[in-house]
């Protein structure tokens, strides 16, 4: 059975300004608490910047090597990633992040009280380095583009920067995107004609990513 944890603790690494910034994403409101499954103490390692991964559905060829050795670069540095490791390039992550020692943050976009865990997440959370959050009520059990949506909220209010592998200029990560960065959130890609359009919208290169947000040595 999950524990439940207030959503201000488990915000609590984060600016006031994230907190509030949900409300676009809630619709009936910022939940009040927060179901967690796994190690609940993962949510104060601050030490180093969090990092939430997205990736649309469809992922282009010439991006997706070069993103999952980001992806062994983060597990290797000890770097934390939260996402809802749903689409096809982010469960290939999931796997990856899962060879390494350090924390993962999994957020599914629906209700997890009564969810079947798959048996890849035991030992992962056997080891008290996987945690499990929801935001959803119970009888949220389904999974639907709404949940996707404010999950997806949650997930960047977690974070302190977003590493978006692909997302197509007429779906809704895209949008999701320029949404984080009128927000002032760090966002930053693969470098590659596929991701032109989100480069033509502000984010960066992965290569020239500065200050608190770079992979450090």
């Amino acid at each position: 059975m999950p524990r439940f944890l207030t959503i201000r603790s488990v915000l609590s690494g984060q600016s006031e300004s994230c907190l509030e910034s949900l409300g676009i994403y809630f619709p009936e409101g910022v939940p009040p608490v927060i179901a967690t499954i796994g190690n609940p103490d993962i949510l104060a390692e601050r030490k180093k910047p969090w990092t939430a991964l997205f990736c649309s559905q469809d992922c282009p060829g010439s991006v997706i090597l070069p993103a999952l050795d980001h992806i062994c670069d983060l597990r290797d540095k000890g770097r934390i990633v939260v996402s809802g490791f749903h689409s096809p390039m982010e469960r290939e992550s999931f796997k990856l992040l899962l060879r390494g020692p350090q924390p993962i943050v999994l957020c599914p976009a629906r209700a997890i009280g009564n969810m079947r865990l798959p048996t890849e997440w035991q030992k992962p959370l056997a080891a008290n380095r996987l945690l499990i959050l929801s935001p959803f009520e119970a009888n949220r059990q389904r999974m639907t583009a709404a949940l996707a949506r404010e999950r997806n909220g949650f997930v960047a209010a977690l974070a302190d920067e977003i590493f978006i592998v692909h997302a197509s200029p007429d779906g809704s990560s895209f949008n999701f995107v320029r949404q984080m960065l009128d927000k002032g959130k760090k966002v930053y890609t693969i470098d590659a004609p596929a991701n032109l359009a989100l480069l033509k919208l502000g984010v960066q290169l992965l290569s020239k990513q500065v200050g608190p947000g770079a992979i450090p040595s």
